[in-house]
């Protein structure tokens, strides 16, 4: 049997050769065996014992690929095995797209090259979102803060493909108690969540550029959140996070920069929007923070800091489960309470808004609520299947 008492993370895995490196937790290598190290590599990486499964259904791909190009003709097996092995123009298939290897789990896989992967894997989003769309949202960079609740929102983005590059910050490591509404399994506990939402992003796409910034927003980090170079800057941000100065300086920066902002409150499928990128001189949280600066907040006490946090959420439309949590939190509740179907529809909201408003969709700053218990009415009537 063996036991460990230390995270994947904390003990980085080692691509082949001497090379050690943090990024190794979470950032798989991509091979391709038309560069002249390819063969080597993966020779080594195969020769290593570190492989545990190897999944080669390139095959499936190509003809997948072939469904997707040529939709409107009937090919029998023979036909499609036959354009597939066109569209690998004279590569052998083993040598053809790219071969990707994720250390923390010792997978292997082969997968289409980059263009050819994204066609297929988004080719079903089709109809409501173009092959241009989709092209023109892969350039985009989305910003995380908070990766619980975050955690499904930049998942739900890397699904469907709304983004290309991310960042992602989170100074906290995945416990138990995270299991009821993040998407997460008994051996991710005590992993950074950085590093858990990266990897798992990773496995939808390899072909992703991900970031992650494990302290969290600090006043030392912040700024190299946001982007500090040329063509380095956020296009939107997605704030999830729990401390009350990092909510507030995020905004502070992302309005200073022009960047939009959304948030899923997690309570009556509340989604915020704020337009800054179209309002730069808009009032953080729709005024309801006053004049409170991220260096005010500094000096509030506990008292005073869950006062702000209640004005922002606006507690007078809070559901009345979390109104009454309020008075028990810290008593006889350890945490602010949340859902995995509210982490989910709040994941669902904050997706379709972040996509529609990089296409430049009009989509206006303000408090937009999909309450699931006043939509689905609860009456008896309705739960019999008796209601008109």
């Amino acid at each position: 049997m063996i036991h460990s008492d230390t995270s994947v993370d904390d003990d980085p895995c080692s691509y082949p050769g001497p090379t050690r490196t943090r990024e190794a937790a979470y950032r798989p290598l991509l091979l391709n065996l038309g560069e002249a190290d390819g063969e080597a590599t993966l020779a080594a990486l195969l020769e290593s014992g570190a492989v545990r499964e190897v999944h080669d259904r390139i095959d499936d791909q190509l003809e997948e690929l072939v469904r997707c190009l040529r939709p409107g003709e009937s090919l029998d097996d023979r036909a499609r095995a036959a354009a597939a092995t066109e569209m690998c123009a004279g590569v052998p298939r083993r040598r053809y797209g790219t071969w990707v290897w994720y250390p923390w789990s010792g997978r292997l896989v082969h997968l289409l090259p980059d263009e050819q992967f994204r066609l297929v894997r988004t080719d079903r989003n089709r109809g409501k979102i173009t092959r241009g769309e989709q092209q023109a949202l892969l350039g985009r960079r989305i910003g995380v803060v908070g990766l619980s609740v975050g955690n499904g929102a930049a998942l739900t983005c890397a699904m469907e493909g709304v983004g290309g590059s991310f960042r992602l910050a989170d100074f906290d490591r995945v416990g138990l108690s995270n299991l009821n509404r993040l998407r997460a399994g008994v051996h991710d506990l005590g992993v950074e969540k950085t590093v858990l939402c990266a990897r798992q992003m990773y496995e939808i796409d390899p072909y992703l550029d991900i970031e992650i910034h494990r302290e969290g927003v600090t006043e030392e980090t912040i700024d190299g959140f946001f982007g500090t170079g040329p063509g380095s800057g956020l296009d939107l941000l997605i704030e999830e996070c729990d401390t009350l100065w990092a909510k507030v300086a995020a905004r502070e920066h992302a309005r200073a920069r022009r960047i939009p902002v959304l948030m899923d409150a997690n309570d009556r499928g509340l989604l915020d929007v704020e337009r800054f990128d179209e309002e730069p001189t808009r009032p953080l949280f729709h005024s309801r923070a006053g004049e409170t600066t991220a260096e005010d907040v500094r000096a509030l006490d506990a008292a005073a800091s869950l006062d702000l946090l209640l004005r922002i959420v606006d507690v007078d439309r809070l559901s009345p489960a979390m109104t009454d949590a309020i008075s028990r939190i810290g008593r006889t509740l350890s945490s602010w309470p949340q859902l995995a179907s509210g982490i989910m529809l709040g994941a669902a909201l904050v997706a379709d808004t972040a996509r529609r408003i990089l296409q430049g969709a009009p989509v206006p700053s303000g408090r937009y609520y999909v309450d699931l218990e006043a939509l689905i009415a609860a009456d008896q009537a309705t739960l019999l299947g008796t209601a008109p």
